[in-house]
């Protein structure tokens, strides 16, 4: 198992839901973070961290300035960068009958051009590492299709495609990428959701999930994470 230790994780869209969930158990197990946040002036996630535990940096997926603007801010800050957690996503309820270009637009930028551009600046500081990971909060929206939000499955299976595209990239280096793909979690974005609140997922337990899959060795990886809160037929 990888020990926290000085080990640096950046973790995208950390001020609420799952982000924050994995913000506050990755603090609690004893990493070192940088947190991406749309307006880190407005809210402080971890409040009282001291400086050298927890860095806080403008992130907008929807900006790709900030992008790479963060990961260089957070390797100065620490000197390193050991991991990457792609969390911040949204989602629409397009439909195939009803489509919404500039909604798809919107959603190919942040749930797929963002976590892409965060690899490819953070690759090299992974590389460096020898034990470098990548974690993608992607959905099992990416693995089946079982509503008609078409431009969400899009988009999750594309980051499915990246998640394995960045497995390849530099595996001989040490870096490894899961894909980690819950149904339903309990957060702001599912608050609508005909399942029942009391049956999803709590992002707490996803957060352990994370933090299981970064302490995993170079020799004992998963490419994927399929978390269930309801009989999934086809897997």
């Amino acid at each position: 198992m990888l020990e926290p230790g000085n080990r640096v994780i950046l973790i995208s869209g950390a001020s609420r839901g799952i982000g924050l969930a994995i913000a506050e158990h990755l603090h609690e197990l004893g990493y070192r973070l940088s947190l991406g946040l749309r307006a880190p002036a407005a809210g402080c996630p971890l409040p009282g961290a001291p400086a050298e535990r927890v860095h806080r940096a403008r992130f907008d997926a929807e900006d790709p300035a900030t992008h790479h603007a963060w990961i260089e801010a957070a390797a100065r800050h620490f000197g390193r960068i050991d991991a990457l957690v792609n969390n911040a996503g949204i989602h629409h309820a397009m439909t195939l009958r009803d489509p919404d270009f500039d909604a798809l637009d919107r959603l190919w930028s942040v749930n797929c051009k963002a976590p892409l551009n965060l690899i490819q600046g953070a690759l090299p500081y992974l590389e460096a590492s020898g034990a470098g990971r990548i974690v993608n909060i992607a959905s099992l929206s990416g693995k089946r299709v079982r509503n008609d939000a078409v431009a969400y499955n899009m988009t999750k299976h594309a980051m499915i495609a990246l998640n394995h595209a960045a497995r390849r990239i530099a595996w001989e280096q040490g870096v490894r990428s899961t894909a980690i793909c819950p149904s339903f979690v309990r957060t702001d974005m599912t608050a609508g959701a005909a399942f029942p609140a009391d049956q999803m997922t709590d992002p707490a337990d996803l957060a352990r999930i994370v933090g299981t899959v970064l302490a995993l060795p170079n020799h004992a990886v998963m490419a994927e994470v399929l978390v269930n809160c309801r009989l999934e037929d086809t897997l």
